[in-house]
């Protein structure tokens, strides 16, 4: 790596430019109900808004994939800083459905440009430890949505409005963007190493690397989708359902801060089967459980998904290294694709669940905006009582699907295993 190169303050740059993205994730969570009523929108608008930022997290990454090692690095996440910028300033000034959109897509874009260029940075400056440091790496992503959930729990505790829990992430983006615009940054790994872009352009099209993209749908939607929404589902089953966010993301900064023994001891393929039992464990439980037993199931639930991620990502790097950039980022691309198709369809699903227990002839805007303490309140309370667990044991399916996934990913990875023993 080159002299000039300072790849401690670039971790750090990263860092901070991820924990941008989630506390934009934590704080959407936390107020996504709060705009639903500022702004008379039903789940199914609701849920247009937040698949928005995943809209734009796999256009923003899969191109960022393409051109990183052409242009730059720097210059993507320098163009991750001024969508950063706009995004937040349109959502504290946003007047309606639109301007909600519009400034989640920016934020959306902003986020994938981020892990377009931080995921092969991380991979670049730290060749022989990869899995381990893109754990370390994502675990800012938990990290702050910590504190995003925690933000908008005090915040709404004091009467701080939403428009101000947002602006709370300019003071991190002015930072990652200050930094990263001073320091110097290394070409990735793929340039460095000599790889052409036919080889890997074939890398991308081999069937372990479609079948860890097919993958990958399953475990973003059972991280990410959960997450965004379980304020949202579980709104009537607890008083503090944000707090079911805070616990689970919070697991999961402790273990991708623990990553690197997990990884070395049992290998990223069962790291990632151990993690799609924990997760069906961890929905399912969240699903039945009330009171403080969905504290536990939050817990369950965040060791579950705790490695998804990053662990998807170390291991193309590590095992279709040819990939380059392009892999990792399709990977991410996949992911966040697969949570935007996903939460639309369970946003209608879940208007449908409690549309189905109101009174025929109910119109889901009146019961929803009714004033506490009327029948109307009531009954809508009861409707998502009972639906939003509903929505969390249809997603369960998933989890468990990827348990037999990954069981046939650990037998394949040990028997290529003995293949290259025997033929060393």
């Amino acid at each position: 790596m080159q002299a000039k190169i300072n790849r401690n303050k670039l971790f750090v740059a990263s860092c901070l430019s991820l924990l941008v993205t989630s506390l934009s994730f934590g704080i959407r969570a936390g107020i996504l109900s709060r705009l639903g009523v500022d702004f008379h929108l039903d789940a199914s608008q609701l849920a247009s808004v937040a698949a928005t930022a995943f809209w734009g997290f796999p256009l923003a990454v899969v191109i960022g994939g393409m051109v990183v090692d052409v242009i730059g690095m720097k210059r993507l996440l320098v163009i991750a800083f001024f969508f950063h910028l706009a995004g937040i300033l349109l959502t504290i000034f946003a007047g309606g459905f639109w301007t909600l959109f519009i400034s989640t897509l920016l934020i959306g874009i902003a986020n994938g440009t981020v892990e377009a260029a931080c995921n092969p940075l991380v991979a670049t400056m730290f060749p022989d430890n990869k899995t381990t440091k893109l754990n370390h790496f994502h675990l800012w992503f938990p990290g702050g949505i910590v504190i995003g959930t925690l933000i908008v729990f005090f915040f709404d505790k004091l009467g701080i409005g939403w428009q101000v829990q947002v602006a709370m992430m300019i003071i991190p983006t002015l930072i990652y963007g200050y930094l990263f615009y001073r320091l110097e940054f290394p070409v990735t790994e793929r340039v460095a190493s000599g790889v052409s872009t036919s080889e890997m352009y074939k890398a991308v099209a081999t069937p372990l690397f479609v079948f860890m993209f097919v993958c990958m749908f399953g475990t973003a939607i059972t991280e990410l989708f959960t997450g965004q929404w379980v304020g949202v589902l579980l709104n009537n089953v607890t008083d503090n359902a944000i707090l079911i966010l805070t616990i689970t993301t919070g697991v999961m900064v402790v273990g991708r801060g623990l990553a690197e023994p997990v990884v070395h001891r049992f290998s990223p393929a069962g790291v990632l089967l151990m993690s799609a039992i924990m997760a069906a464990l961890g929905i399912y439980l969240l699903s039945s459980l009330s009171g403080n037993g969905l504290y536990f199931a939050a817990i369950i639930f965040g060791i579950g998904v705790c490695y998804f991620w990053p662990t998807m990502l170390g291991f193309i790097a590590e095992n279709v290294p040819k990939s380059g950039a392009l892999g990792m980022n399709l990977m991410g691309g996949a992911g966040m694709f697969a949570v935007s198709i996903y939460t639309l369809f369970m946003g209608g699903f879940y208007d449908r669940l409690i549309a189905a227990k109101l009174p025929a002839g109910a119109t889901l805007d009146a019961y929803r905006s009714a004033a506490a303490g009327t029948t109307e309140a009531t009954e809508y309370a009861q409707a998502q009582l009972t639906a939003g667990p509903e929505v969390l044991r249809a997603t369960a399916i998933i989890p468990v699907i990827l348990v037999v996934a990954f069981t046939g990913l650990v037998i394949f990875m040990k028997s290529r295993k003995k293949v290259a023993v025997a033929g060393a």
